[in-house]
Formats: C-alpha cells, sequence, structure tokens
C-alpha cells in the first residue's frame, strides 16, 4: 500500500479537489493507498473539508494539530502515522503533480527506495519571488553540502526509510536534507510545478529567511565555521594595518590615524556581534533540543490509532 502525506496550512478550498485528484488517480493505477492529510493547524475550514474528505473517500483520514507547528512537522507526524509499505509526500495545492506517484511507485516496485522528485522549472512566480527562493536553495545547498537547487519535498521513500527516519530523536528536522543524508538505493523524477487553483502561496521572501536558517542550524554547522572565517579575516586586516602603523612609527610619519582607528573599531566590534549572534542561535537550538518538547501535539484525528 502506498500512504500519501499531504500537509496542510489553510487549504481549504484545496483540500477536497486533493483529495477526489489523488484517490482517483491511484485508484485507476490500481494500487492501494492511504491519503493523510496533516493539519498545521490552520485557522480556516482546513479541518472540516478534512473530516469531509474522510468520510465520503475511503482510505482518506487526518490529523489535526493544536496549533501551527511548521510544515517539516507535519511532514514528520505523516511519516509516524503511515502504514503503507511505502510513503509519498507532497503539496496539498498540487504543484506537485499528483499523476507523477504512479510514476514513483512503479520504481519503488523496481526496487528503488528513496525516489526524488526533481523540478524541471518553478512554474511562474513574480522576480522577486523567485530571486529570493535562487539565493535560499543557494545559500542552503553551500550550507549543508547537499544541491537543493531543485529538489523538492516531493518524494517517495520505502518503509525502511522512513522508520530510519522516524528513529531520528531530533526536535529540528529538515526533511528534504535528511533524506538525501541517510542514503539507500535512490532514483529520480523529473517534473514542471503546476499552476495553483484555489488559494495562494503561504510562502513570502520572510518565511524563506526563517525557514533557511532554521533548517541551516539543524542540519549544518557552516555558520559557525564562518566565525573562523570572519575572524582569520580581522586577523589579516589587524596584520596589515599594524605593519603599516609599525613602518610610519618608525620613520617618523605617524599620524593621528583617528579615522583608521574608527574603522577598526566599528569593523571588529560588527565582526564580534555577529558572531556572539551566530553562537546565540545554535545554543539557543541546543535549548530546544534539550527541553525534550514533542516536534507537534495532535489534538484529533478522524480514525481511531
Amino acid at each position: 500500500m502506498l500512504s500519501v502525506i499531504i500537509p496542510a496550512y489553510n487549504e481549504e478550498k484545496m483540500i477536497g479537489t486533493a483529495a477526489d485528484t489523488i484517490s482517483g488517480i491511484l485508484a485507476d493505477a490500481d494500487i492501494a493507498y492511504e491519503i493523510i492529510f496533516v493539519d498545521d493547524g490552520s485557522k480556516d475550514g482546513t479541518w472540516d473539508e478534512i473530516v469531509s474528505a474522510s468520510s465520503r473517500i475511503q482510505g482518506v483520514r487526518g490529523l489535526h494539530f493544536s496549533r501551527n507547528f511548521g510544515k517539516e512537522a507535519a511532514m514528520f507526524a505523516g511519516l509516524s502515522d503511515v502504514r503503507g509499505e511505502c510513503a509519498a509526500v507532497l503539496d496539498c495545492d498540487l504543484q506537485h503533480p499528483p499523476e507523477k506517484l504512479v510514476e514513483m511507485y512503479r520504481l519503488w516496485e523496481q526496487g528503488y527506495e528513496v525516489i526524488e522528485g526533481i523540478k524541471e522549472d518553478r512554474g511562474k512566480e513574480s522576480a522577486a519571488h523567485r530571486f529570493a527562493a535562487n539565493r535560499f536553495y543557494s545559500l542552503i545547498s553551500g550550507a549543508t553540502g547537499v544541491d537543493m537547487s531543485s529538489s523538492s519535498d516531493f518524494k517517495l521513500l520505502d518503509r525502511k526509510v522512513v522508520d530510519t527516519l522516524n528513529k531520528m530523536p531530533e526536535k529540528n528536522v529538515f526533511f528534504r536534507a535528511l533524506s538525501f543524508w541517510v542514503g539507500f538505493r535512490r532514483t529520480e523524477v523529473k517534473y514542471r510545478v503546476q499552476e495553483r487553483t484555489e488559494g495562494e502561496s503561504k510562502w513570502s521572501t520572510a518565511s524563506l529567511i526563517k525557514y533557511a536558517l532554521n533548517n541551516i542550524s539543524s542540519f549544518s554547522s557552516a555558520p559557525l565555521k564562518l566565525i573562523i572565517i570572519l575572524g582569520l579575516i580581522m586577523m589579516a586586516v589587524s596584520v596589515v594595518f599594524g605593519a603599516i602603523s609599525l613602518v610610519q612609527k618608525f620613520m617618523g610619519q605617524a599620524a593621528d590615524g583617528f579615522t583608521t582607528v574608527n574603522i577598526l573599531l566599528l569593523f571588529s566590534a560588527s565582526i564580534i556581534m555577529i558572531s556572539l549572534g551566530m553562537i546565540g542561535f545554535y545554543v539557543a537550538r541546543i535549548y530546544d533540543e534539550i527541553k525534550g518538547r514533542p516536534r507537534y501535539i495532535i489534538s484529533d484525528r478522524t480514525d481511531e490509532k
């Protein structure tokens, strides 16, 4: 059986369409399935639509968070609840084409354990959003060492991969990168991002920046290494200015140097504050992990487990 996990946040207009479309495609392909909608603390009628879909379509069920915990938490809640031999994750807005699930499933039947959805293009979006997305993927690819430029959360995973991910104890997780990190036999399926038919994207430039910071810090120590680089740069600048000052002193040409001193003080203070901020951010993440709070809280579900 194929378990399809669909995180949903304020997607009341898309729940019924997604449930009908995906169930129809999988039924026509003669693939046994279940569809798990995870309501990430939506403020609209998303949960009511999930309850309605589960009552009229066999194999559809839902989980409801007590509040908004984020997409990563929603995906892992679904992974922890699947009953199938393999599981796929795709977006509720159907920008991940659901017909590709059949192709992914056939590849899984051939023995592949991670089938990665790779974007051929990003579809229609504003220039500002495209620029922000490209910068985000460049930043996160460099920090994690994994090429994220065309990757997405659209994946199909074998049960052993799902179980491996579920055993990871950390609270702050990055599904897209972890699915690379665990390894296993993998292949790719290319797709074109589809246009939304209802609603609006929940991703803004600010949310992309927050998403990048959270996921980079949860998966990579690259920002901490950047502090060392900044320190080396500062040391090199100090050596150069120190050498110049000594030469001028010995030649009797020493100037007051007020401007130079101010520049060096401002530069070094900026480096120190940035470094302290990075360290503090990581300390905060460590604090979150030590508290041991759950990734999410399920307040309701459409079935009894």
